[in-house]
């Protein structure tokens, strides 16, 4: 005699080689996504301190009066050349040099203005090199694209409305005599 269907049903829901496949399909995605994170928030700080490193080279140029010539485009471009990890650095990058009044020392209120890649034209920032003993504030923003689109959402990264990612850098310097 055949046993029944419901014996059957019963005898492979008590069954257990399956569980294991059970448990990676529901991890799998959960351990995924920390990996990626975790990748993408390496390359996150790896950019930040390139941006940090490449500034602090060429502030010196400018505390000095040896860059030459002293426009935002050719310090822009140094810093490019030496931040190695930027793709299309000098599109994605702001330069703002400012002086810093010694009556109230007073630094901007806002944050580092960064490129709208929504935007063909580029935001209007200061760069004024200054003038003998004068206190400057040098300032870079860059917008980078994450390599995973939703990370930095949820690592709540700083994130413009193009969905790039924001890498500042700011440094402070007397100009030489």
């Amino acid at each position: 005699m055949k046993p029944g269907f419901f014996h059957r049903l019963r005898h492979r829901a008590a069954r257990e080689d399956g569980m294991a496949t059970i448990e990676f399909v529901l991890m799998f995605p959960i351990v995924m996504y920390l990996f990626f994170s975790a990748v993408e928030v390496g390359i996150y700080l790896a950019r930040a301190s390139m941006l940090d490193r490449a500034l602090d080279l060429h502030v010196r140029s400018l505390r000095l009066g040896t860059l030459d010539p002293a426009t935002r485009d050719e310090l822009k471009r140094r810093i490019c050349d030496s931040a190695l990890i930027f793709p299309n650095c000098e599109a994605s990058m702001t330069i703002e040099l400012t002086p810093v009044p010694k009556t109230n020392w007073a630094l901007p209120a806002a944050a580092a203005t960064c490129v709208d890649r929504n935007e063909e034209l580029e935001p209007a920032v200061e760069f004024t090199p200054g003038q003998e003993n004068e206190i400057m504030l040098v300032r870079a923003c860059a917008v980078l694209d994450p390599f995973f689109a939703a990370t930095p959402y949820a690592l709540e990264m700083p994130v413009d409305s193009s969905g790039g990612y924001v890498v500042t850098s700011a440094s402070v310097f007397v100009n030489e005599p």
